[in-house]
């Protein structure tokens, strides 16, 4: 179903034009306006469709990618390391997903220097809901079909690893 839009025309279509007028060439900041717009508004459906969970979209993703992992718990570097972001995020991250009682953290008898997460009882059935929601709105890719979304990941998957993302 057609959102109703929100302004009668594109900002940033107008934006480029303006730029083309008083700067230059606007295709690299067109594109780059675009991308943060849209990181925008699929971030606000994604954490709306959590929020009855009590979890952001970032929450959900430390959830999600403990219970991918083959022991069912991973060490908190890891969390952080696959999910490209800073170890006090993840540390944050772990600290509300325990208050919640959906991760605990456990000691490496091996290691004391390393500590895992693992999902609880209740982050497992709240991960379970929380997927069946975001799935339910196609993680909030609107507009494009299958075959247009697996373009635009490859045409992004090319500017992060021209940037040395991996």
């Amino acid at each position: 179903m057609p959102v109703e839009p929100r302004l009668p025309f594109d900002p940033i279509e107008r934006a480029s034009e303006l730029w083309v007028e008083h700067i230059g060439e606007s295709r690299s900041m067109r594109l780059a306006t675009s991308i943060m717009r849209v990181q925008q508004l699929i971030s606000s459906e994604l954490d709306a469709a959590l929020k009855p969970f009590g979890i952001t979209f970032a929450r959900y993703e430390v959830l999600q990618l403990i219970s991918f992992s083959a022991a069912g718990r991973l060490p908190l570097s890891k969390i952080g390391e696959r999910l490209m972001v800073h170890p006090t995020s993840v540390t944050n991250a772990m600290d509300r997903l325990e208050t919640q009682g959906l991760v605990r953290r456990v000691a490496d008898q091996t290691d004391r220097r390393r500590t895992f997460a693992e999902l609880t009882d209740e982050g497992k059935q709240v991960l379970a809901q929380a997927t069946d929601a975001v799935m339910a709105i196609d993680f909030a890719v609107v507009g494009l079909d299958g075959e247009q979304q697996d373009q635009a990941f490859e045409l992004l998957k090319a500017v992060r690893s021209a940037a040395g993302d991996f």
